[in-house]
């Protein structure tokens, strides 16, 4: 329910803050106070249109904060949870509006967007009036209305699981047929590419690995050159090896002769011959690694070629070309299957939408039934409102072509006002004064079917009087059982009731030519005095005074 409500600087409002409790709390004032100056600040906080006009002159910005407290499963904090907002204790709610048109919103004193500042807040308040066009007079809510009314909220949801059933089948059959058609438009290529691919054959990595083994063969001949020049120096015909050996063994045969003069040079000779040994070992290995087939070259350079003009040809890089081919090959496989695989999902999008229709169909019956008792119980309401010649009528208008998540039903809320006359919408047929009236009516049946916390009645009481304000006060008092409920109201007998009275006036602002709206909380004796006031008009007698206190009295008896 709201709380708190804060106005800074809108039209002849300077400061105000209002407290508010459970219950019916009423708003009086003399015409032109400012209680409409009230209504649309707090409408603007709920993210209604801004207006530069509304900042109070002379200043560069206005403000409304409006503060409610709600359960934690709350519609209105799952808004505010799907917007990422800080849910945590009281929803705040801040409009701040600029001179110059400019508005800025506030959840939580989080920046959001006007549009989630209007979810959260229409889903927190309803506004009735004579010339209201939210709430129950809003035609697009009348479905849900209904549904809410007659418990018929899990077959919507049943509903709206079918549907989503059908946009998936419908989906994946219409993508299936559009992925058909254009294959088959390209049927002879895509065959051709298969096949040529296929011979191909094309491995991922496979460029990079042919290049690399062409390029080590290109260097292998070049190098291969010196290595064998180097093995023929070392072992070959024309290397010292064979004179080195001749010139060790004369030495070894002197090595008596002078065996300290010659031994050293046998040694050192010995150790050359085992190293020219080694290293012609070694040289051999190299020339054999690097030897290779020049016919391997030829097929690792033919290989890259048609890689490389196949990824040209198909614009794609080598290593996509395997891929490539699998998509190939599944685009031919659609075509072959395809036939079967449509027929396939053909029959399930017939599948869900037969589902969709029986359930659709269930939950229109439903509502028909639901129609009929929420028309006999706004009946009962009518007679004591001076509607009792007038008819409430739940229009159900279903088109099993035009369908949506909520099924194939329009619903409108009708009325016909007097015998004889034609029924038509509500909004259309009904005056402000029988509109009002049927929405208190209306409000007082669905009051527990999904109504908001908080419901504002903008002087749904004009132009009645005696009982009929009497029984607009009983019902709104009625209303105010289940919901939180605030009335602005000239009626004395609404007035009577409430527990919360507030006055609305215009004072003077010292020290300058200006004046302020002001409102004040109304305690026993005051309260007293206003009613007076509303029942006698500008002279307040004794006899209005005791009329107040007896209308009190019975209000509270």
């Amino acid at each position: 329910m709201l709380i708190q409500l804060a106005i800074r600087d809108i039209v002849l409002i300077d400061r105000l803050e209002l407290s508010f409790r459970e219950g019916l709390s009423v708003l009086t004032g003399e015409t032109g106070a400012g209680k409409s100056i009230l209504l649309d600040a707090f409408a603007l906080a709920l993210g209604g249109r801004g207006d530069g006009r509304l900042v109070r002159h002379g200043e560069g910005q206005g403000g409304v904060t409006a503060v409610f407290d709600v359960g934690l499963d709350h519609p209105a904090r799952r808004i505010a949870a799907e917007a990422d907002l800080d849910t945590e204790g009281d929803l705040i709610l801040r409009r701040v509006q600029m001179a110059d048109g400019r508005t800025r919103a506030f959840v939580n004193d989080q920046p959001v967007g006007v549009q989630v500042l209007r979810a959260v807040g229409a889903s927190l308040v309803e506004i009735h009036g004579q010339h209201d066009d939210r709430a129950l007079a809003d035609p697009s809510t009348h479905r849900t209305i209904l549904d809410a009314f007659g418990g018929l909220t899990p077959q919507v949801g049943r509903v709206a699981d079918r549907a989503k059933a059908v946009r998936v089948a419908r989906t994946a059959l219409t993508e299936h047929r559009a992925r058909i058609d254009a294959a088959r438009k390209e049927a002879d290529f895509l065959r051709h590419a298969v096949g040529e691919l296929a011979e191909l054959d094309p491995q991922a990595g496979e460029e990079a690995q042919l290049a690399e083994r062409r390029t080590t063969m290109q260097q292998s001949e070049k190098v291969a050159r010196d290595l064998n020049e180097a093995l023929d120096a070392a072992g070959g015909p024309h290397s010292g090896v064979p004179h080195l050996s001749s010139a060790l063994r004369k030495l070894e045969r002197r090595a008596s002769q002078l065996p300290a003069l010659v031994d050293p040079c046998i040694a050192a000779l010995d150790a050359a011959l085992v190293a020219l040994d080694e290293a012609r070992n070694v040289l051999d290995a190299a020339v054999r690694e690097a030897e290779f087939d020049p016919r391997e070259l030829e097929r690792v350079e033919e290989r890259l070629f048609a890689l490389r003009a196949a990824s040209r040809k198909y614009d794609v890089p080598a290593d996509d070309l395997a891929a490539l081919r699998d998509r190939y090959e599944a685009d031919v496989a659609a075509i072959d299957a395809g036939e079967e695989a449509l027929g396939g999902l053909e029959s399930n999008l017939a599948k869900a939408e037969a589902d969709y229709v029986k359930a659709a169909t269930a939950l229109s019956e439903g509502r028909r039934r639901a129609a009929k008792q929420l028309d006999a119980a706004v009946k009962t309401e009518l007679p004591p409102l001076k509607l009792e010649r007038a008819r409430f009528i739940t229009e159900i208008a279903t088109d099993p072509e035009s369908r949506d998540a909520g099924g194939f039903d329009r619903v409108e809320f009708w009325a016909q006002t007097n015998p004889g006359t034609r029924p038509g919408p509500m909004m259309k047929v009904a005056s402000g004064g029988e509109l009002s009236r049927f929405m208190l009516a209306l409000k007082v049946v669905l009051a527990d079917k999904g109504s908001a916390p908080t419901l504002i009645f903008d002087e749904i009481d004009t132009g009645v009087g005696g009982a009929v304000a009497d029984a607009i006060g009983g019902r709104l008092s009625r209303l105010a059982a289940r919901v939180q409920v605030v009335a602005v109201t000239h009626a004395p007998q609404v007035a009577a009731r409430a527990g919360t009275h507030f006055l609305i006036a215009k004072d003077a602002v010292k020290g300058s030519d200006r004046v302020a709206t002001r409102v004040a909380s109304l305690a026993a004796p005051a309260r007293r005095e206003e009613i007076a006031r509303m029942l006698a008009g500008a002279t307040v007698t004794d006899e209005a005074r005791a009329a107040a206190a007896s209308l009190i009295e019975a209000a509270d008896a």
